[in-house]
């Protein structure tokens, strides 16, 4: 069993985070108390930590999004959103993350009259800040943005529009969240015929709690080059009695493409898309070799990280540092950023970090 240190030590990589499901507590309660925003359920740190995590944990995604109103709600001003951009890359990178692509729909920072445009600039500052701040520390991160539209909103093609204006900023693609049952991938076509037009990056939430159709529309209609969460496709695998796995149509496209999982196995226990860790199809599709990555999804809500999350699965399925590293690996042969900042993390940063754990944990296990 791998120890907690050593999961932080480990860098990693991380492709779901949202911004507005990552505040610290603390930090809702000032940028309330700073910006006006009378609406929290309390002002007590503990206890308002506390109500955003049993929020959450409803089994229903619909209930799970409702907690959001409080975060996006104190995101309203710049210097909120300026704030808020930079802890999370401190956060993340004190955690040993070593790049990270946060996502956040700038629509949800409207309300006061900022643009979407003024959201990301916002935004993008912050992850400088950040990653100044975390390289100060000693903690060096790569921050990236991906700008989000919100599926129950109309507003996609103003999205994908800002998110193409700031790709040579920070911005690495552009994504759809929100409810799925309704909200079909269809619905968006003319915002992601815009996103492929510019030769730009696509990754859509589907099939987390809808099922399969939503993933072969995000795949083959949208243009999904990764997909949110796909725990779904797990409906399209047989285990037959004897041990044997049949794929289905589906489910091999998806293996045989490479298409990256963005899995967050406790965010999709508190959603209801499955039902434990232990249970979580993220063990059956790492065994079956599919593209799966870990993630965070929302640090705050959850009350996880990405070294939480890689313990939980060591605790579950004995990961071990090896699996660690293929499944970081994986994470940064699906990341958004240009193949030559890719492979300069892999080669100077990832695989250099893991050898040096499993150095240190032969020398130790090794007789005096």
């Amino acid at each position: 069993m791998l120890t907690l240190d050593t999961i932080r030590t480990a860098p990693k990589a991380l492709l779901h985070d949202h911004l507005d499901g990552g505040l610290r507590p603390a930090t809702v309660i000032d940028l309330a108390r700073e910006f006006g925003y009378d609406a929290l359920p309390t002002t007590d740190v503990d206890d308002l930590t506390a109500w955003f995590r049993r929020g959450a944990d409803r089994k229903s995604l619909e209930l799970y999004l409702e907690t959001f109103q409080h975060t996006f709600g104190v995101m309203q001003e710049r210097d909120a959103i300026v704030r808020v951009a930079a802890e999370c890359a401190e956060d993340l990178a004190s955690d040993g993350v070593v790049y990270a692509e946060v996502r956040y729909a700038p629509e949800l920072s409207t309300e006061h009259g900022l643009t979407l445009d003024e959201v990301v600039e916002a935004n993008l500052e912050g992850f400088r800040i950040g990653m100044d701040r975390a390289a100060a520390a000693g903690n060096p991160i790569v921050m990236k943005m991906l700008v989000t539209a919100m599926r129950q909103a109309a507003r996609s093609v103003e999205v994908a529009e800002c998110a193409i204006r700031w790709r040579d900023a920070g911005v690495v693609g552009f994504d759809v969240a929100g409810p799925e049952p309704g909200y079909p991938p269809t619905r968006y076509i003319d915002a992601f015929d815009r996103i492929r037009r510019e030769h730009f990056h696509i990754t859509i939430h589907a099939g987390q709690t809808f099922g399969l159709p939503s993933i072969w529309e995000a795949l083959q209609f949208a243009g999904a080059e990764r997909l949110g969460h796909g725990v779904r496709i797990v409906d399209d695998i047989t285990v037959q009695p004897d041990g044997s796995v049949h794929l289905g149509r589906l489910a091999a496209f998806v293996r045989d493409r490479r298409v990256p999982l963005e899995m967050c196995p406790t965010s999709n226990v508190h959603s209801g898309a499955a039902a434990s860790v232990v249970e979580h199809p993220i063990e059956l599709l790492r065994r079956l070799r599919f593209r799966v990555t870990v993630n965070t999804d929302n640090r705050l809500m959850s009350n996880v990280s990405m070294s939480s999350e890689m313990q939980a699965l060591d605790e579950a399925f004995g990961i071990g540092l090896g699996e660690m590293e293929w499944l970081t690996i994986n994470a940064m042969k699906s990341a958004f950023a240009p193949f030559d900042e890719r492979l300069r993390l892999i080669n100077e940063v990832i695989k250099p970090g893991y050898a040096r754990l499993r150095d240190t944990a032969v020398r130790v296990a090794a007789p005096h």
